[in-house]
């Protein structure tokens, strides 16, 4: 028989329960006043910054529409029992945070910054015109540094964040979360629904997760129209104090959109250097990058390190789409023979269509130096004219990744389609599979793409694509396609982004 202690799960329910009784809606408005309580619309304060001074743990910051020409930091947390900190825009209003003519105090500095802080919410907000002309300033749209944890910036618009300067070390940024720290991380980060568009970075990103970086979520972003990188998983840039801890890791990149990311026409860049990513794990660990969507940009998603010795290891890029690249759609290992590389990357079903739109010789699927333990599986590869399908131009290792089960296919130059294996070229698909004996089960076949103008990369019923995959086990294809339907349906997994 049980017995029931109502008054004892009361209290349990109570230690659980976040503490809102003391929490507070305040209210700022461009025809506010500082001087006002900030408790309703009628006595709003007038500065966001304001605002931020003077709210606690619990409490909500209802910002109406209107130009605020500042920056904002928060000197607050939230907490878990209390609550988070929120400031977001009115009831579907959207006030602006507008930078024209702002300093930059520091150095490098953002219109929204939170050192060290924890449980904040930065919500609908249009965050602009943050500029330098110089190198030795940094503008932030929203710079997140030091230690802490449960952030969430959700459905902001960044746009216009510019550096005008020009070489390597002129820099700009749309969201920058440095963990600063050690072992203190920047932990259980969410940055949901932003767009951040026409952001002029010089050799930095448009969102740039570095350092102390320990779980974090970069989802449903739409990111275009930028001169460089445009999501960034990074390691090794001596941004935590210690070495141990200064990668980004344990994260989820997925169901992002990203578009027209070139460096062309970078001043930080080669004239015509097609060098900017859509998503780059540069020397992070543990993440999986799924279910985005990533065209017309230089290199579609790339996985490697800059620093000599390190890698990026065990990320998987499942069922993304890939098309109408500048370069490669997909890269692993390290530009150079002088700096990472990676290790343990698994790249299985995605499409990759028409990518190296500029003939760069990147092809397809490009393997550089220093790459071990990777693994290239149930991925369809539609070539353009250039006709590379995968493209292994070092030897620097023997036997860089597990190749199979993909589909391959050019229909413009199918008798002369090459690989590139240890550095060796190999013309025509049997002739590749006999002399490296890799793309045993794989196949060269028209995939059979529903529309390849708009492009509806789906493929056909009768696609050679269709249950010809293998099942690597849900922990690395996962548990859905591209559109979110079941990954395995049918006898088998198809091969590609989509299940038929």
């Amino acid at each position: 028989m049980k017995t029931f202690f109502p008054g004892l799960c009361l209290i349990v329910l109570l230690l659980l329960w976040p503490d809102t009784a003391s929490a507070a809606n305040y209210y700022v408005s461009t025809s506010g006043s500082n001087n006002h309580d900030g408790l309703s619309i009628a006595t709003a304060w007038r500065t966001v910054q304001w605002s931020a001074d003077h709210v606690a743990a619990g409490d909500t910051v209802n910002v109406l529409s209107g130009v605020y020409s500042e920056t904002v930091n928060i000197p607050v947390s939230g907490s878990a029992s209390a609550g988070y900190v929120t400031l977001q825009g009115y009831s579907g209003q959207t006030p602006v945070l507008d930078g024209t003519g702002l300093s930059i105090p520091g150095g490098q500095y953002g219109m929204f910054n939170i050192a060290s802080q924890s449980y904040i919410v930065i919500r609908g907000f249009e965050i602009r015109n943050y500029k330098t002309t110089t190198r030795q300033n940094v503008p932030v749209g929203i710079y997140i540094t030091g230690a802490g944890t449960h952030i969430q910036l959700l459905n902001n618009h960044v746009h216009d964040i510019v550096t005008s300067a020009t070489g390597c070390n002129a820099n700009a940024l749309g969201i920058a979360i440095y963990g600063t720290q050690a072992p203190a991380s920047l932990n259980n980060i969410t940055v949901s629904g932003n767009e951040l568009d026409h952001l002029k970075t010089g050799c930095s990103e448009s969102l740039s997760l570095d350092g102390n970086v320990d779980t974090f979520t970069v989802t449903g972003n739409l990111i275009h129209d930028n001169n460089n990188i445009g999501i960034d998983a990074i390691g090794y840039e001596g941004v935590s104090p210690s070495t141990n801890y200064d990668r980004a890791r344990n994260g989820l990149i997925n169901l992002n959109t990203i578009y027209n990311i070139s460096s062309s026409g970078n001043p930080s860049y080669p004239k015509n250097c097609y060098c900017s990513d859509g998503i780059y794990v540069d020397g992070g660990t543990n993440i999986i990058v799924e279910r985005n969507l990533v065209h017309n940009v230089d290199l579609g998603i790339e996985m490697a390190s800059e620093h000599s010795g390190k890698v990026t290891s065990y990320v998987t890029a499942r069922d993304n789409l890939v098309y109408w690249g500048n370069s490669a759609g997909i890269s692993i290992g390290g530009y150079a023979g002088s700096v990472g590389g990676s290790d343990h990357v698994t790249v299985v079903n995605n499409t990759l269509f028409q990518n190296d739109s500029k003939n760069t010789g990147s092809g397809e699927f490009q393997i550089q130096y220093h790459a071990t333990n990777n693994v290239f599986k149930n991925n369809i590869v539609y070539a353009t004219s250039q006709a590379l399908m995968v493209n292994n131009y070092t030897s620097s290792t023997s036997n860089p990744a597990d190749v199979d089960y993909n589909l391959y296919f050019s229909p413009l130059n199918a008798s002369n389609a090459t690989w590139v294996w240890v550095g060796k070229t190999h013309t025509g698909f049997t002739a590749y599979q006999a002399a490296t004996g890799k793309d045993n089960a794989s196949n060269y076949a028209d995939p059979l793409f529903v529309n390849t103008n708009t492009p509806d990369l789906h493929v056909q019923t009768n696609s050679r694509a269709v249950n010809a995959g293998i099942n690597l086990g849900a922990a690395i294809v996962g548990t859905a396609d591209f559109a979110g339907n079941p990954r395995v349906q049918g006898s088998n997994i198809d091969i590609g982004a989509y299940e038929q």
